[in-house]
């Protein structure tokens, strides 16, 4: 039992090829991400409109474009899988409207409102 458990720790420290979870590859793995952000940037008329969202399609799409860049650096396709498997089933919750108008407001579109309000504050002289 313990010569099994050495056994692996000794395949993980020569570094043995860990199991993809989706792509093969670091081209694969973007491919996904495109099918995801075209997926995403399609919805987003449908959901500003089905959830009726005080924002405009283009500032929907821009959010999305930013949720995106965010995440621009990574570069282990395992890690990219994981990020793809976590947006796809946040896009099937936003367009099964498993969702609530509140909870993409405050997940998504809070922020620019955090940041417009400490700007004028800051304009005005009081300190955070």
């Amino acid at each position: 039992m313990a010569a099994a458990s050495a056994g692996k720790v000794g395949a993980a420290a020569t570094g043995a090829v860990v199991k993809p979870i989706f792509s093969r590859d670091l081209t694969e793995a973007k491919r996904r991400v495109r099918e995801l952000y075209r997926a995403w940037y399609r919805e987003i008329p449908n959901t500003v409109h089905i959830f009726q969202l005080d924002i405009t399609v283009k500032q929907g799409r821009d959010k999305v474009r930013e949720m995106f860049m965010k995440n621009a650096h990574v570069t282990d396709p395992r890690v990219i899988d994981m990020l793809v498997i976590k947006g796809k089933m946040d896009l099937q919750e936003t367009i099964q409207v498993w969702k609530q108008r509140t909870h993409l407001m405050r997940t998504r579109y809070r922020q620019q409102h955090r940041n417009s309000e400490n700007e004028g504050n800051n304009k005005v002289g009081i300190v955070n």
